[in-house]
This record gives C-alpha cells, sequence and structure tokens, in this order.
C-alpha cells in the first residue's frame, strides 16, 4: 500500500511506541488519526510536530473499554478526515497479575483494552475497508503473547488472544485485507523498572541491548506498505524469542 494520503488510526498514539509508529506514518504521507484517552497534550504535540515537519496529523479521544465510543472513535474519524485505511492498534495495559491476587477487574481491563478492543475496532473498520476493495490491520502483540510470563498470566493471555485474532482475520478478510502482527521485545521500558533491573533483562537478548519504539514504528510502516504478507508476526526482539 502506498500510504500516501491514506488514513491510519494508530490507537495509545501518543506516547512511547504509539507515538513513533505516527511519526513513522506520517512521514510515509498518511494523514495520522493520533488516538488517545488520557494524554491529550501529548497528542496534541504529536500533532504539532507532525504537521510542522509538513504532515497532516489530528487527534480522538476514546475511552477503548467503551464499545460506544470506539464507535464515536471510528465515525468522528470518517466524517472529519474520511474513511480508515490503518488501523494499527497498539493501544495496550500492562501491569502484574499474580494468580492469589488478581481480581475479576484486572482480567477485563486487561483484556478489554488488550484483546476486545482490537477486536471491536478491526469489526468497525473492516466493512468499509472491503466495500472499498482494501485496508490494512496492524495489531501490537508481543513477544509474552507465545511464552508465559511470570505474574502476569492475565496479560500474556490478552497478547495470546491477540496473535489468534490477527491470524483469524488474516484469513477472513483476504485477499482485500491484510492483517499482520508486530511482537516487539524490550523496546520501551516499563516505568517502574530501575537500571539494575534494565541490566539483568538486557542480559537476556542475544544482541545484547534494548531497541527502541522506532525499530518496531518501522516494522510497521512495512507490514503497511508490503503487499504480499498476511497473518503475519513479526518479532522486533532482538533476537528475545529464541
Amino acid at each position: 500500500m502506498n500510504l500516501k494520503n491514506k488514513v491510519a488510526l494508530v490507537t495509545g498514539g501518543a506516547r512511547r511506541v504509539g507515538r513513533a509508529i505516527g511519526v513513522e506514518l506520517a512521514a510515509a504521507g498518511a494523514h495520522v488519526v493520533v488516538h488517545y484517552r488520557s494524554s491529550e497534550a501529548e497528542a496534541r504535540a504529536l500533532v504539532d510536530e507532525i504537521e510542522g515537519a509538513g504532515g497532516a496529523a489530528s487527534t480522538a479521544r476514546a475511552d477503548l473499554r467503551s464499545l460506544n465510543e470506539i464507535q464515536l472513535l471510528v465515525r468522528k474519524g470518517e466524517v472529519e478526515v474520511g474513511y480508515v485505511d490503518v488501523l494499527v492498534n497498539n493501544a495496550s495495559e500492562f501491569f502484574e497479575t499474580p494468580l492469589v491476587t488478581a481480581s475479576d477487574d484486572d482480567w477485563d481491563r486487561l483484556l478489554d483494552v488488550n484483546l476486545k478492543a482490537p477486536f471491536r475496532l478491526s469489526r468497525r473498520v473492516a466493512a468499509p475497508m472491503l466495500q472499498r476493495g482494501g485496508g490494512v490491520i496492524v495489531n501490537l502483540a508481543d513477544v509474552w503473547g507465545e511464552r508465559a510470563l511470570r505474574r502476569h498470566v492475565v496479560y500474556s493471555v490478552s497478547k495470546a488472544g491477540l496473535l489468534m485474532l490477527t491470524k483469524g482475520l488474516a484469513r477472513e478478510l483476504a485477499p482485500k485485507v491484510r492483517v499482520n502482527a508486530v511482537s516487539p521485545g524490550t523496546v520501551a521500558w516499563p516505568e517502574s523498572y530501575d537500571e539494575e533491573e534494565r541490566a539483568r533483562l538486557r542480559r537476556r537478548i542475544p544482541l545484547g541491548r534494548e531497541g527502541a519504539p522506532e525499530d518496531v514504528a518501522r516494522a510497521v510502516r512495512f507490514l503497511c506498505e508490503e503487499e504480499y504478507v498476511t497473518g503475519a508476526v513479526l518479532p522486533v526482539d532482538g533476537g528475545k524469542s529464541l
């Protein structure tokens, strides 16, 4: 897909990896809709940066746990910007859920944002994509969707589900709509990790270092532009999943 003048909706697009994806897709010529829930200032700053570089972008707020707000999010984009050509399901929750203390609310929060929201958004944009003859969906998975992360079982379950959602939608929506996933490793540290913890985790990565959000952004762009790839899960992890 040539991204010039295409509309790309990036969920959780105001910060960290989502921000890098927005910058990359805007550089390729897309109009980037920067979704946010609470990071309004960061979202508007990103729009200013993209427009300052000659690109096109806009912001859109929604709570992805609400079906009504998801529907309004997409409808607003269709009215103000145009139909979504590229959906990047980047927004994600991440926190510990040890089995003995994890609550039903923890389960709902992680599954709602990490799995149900991508399903609902994909369902909402798929019909217009099919009617118009094409589109791309890229899901942001995680290496811990294929390997269980200790004390984060619910998070791992949510990302494992997202991987299967990717493969299932790729089969169902082919040949007009391509669906792929990027599976990042250590590219943006959780804010709670101190330097000792970061050094310990670096030693487990075959390339010996963490990546950067821009590494993931370039992978997302590749999956948007390369027209003979669907149902793929592209690891961007420095070999961590080996």
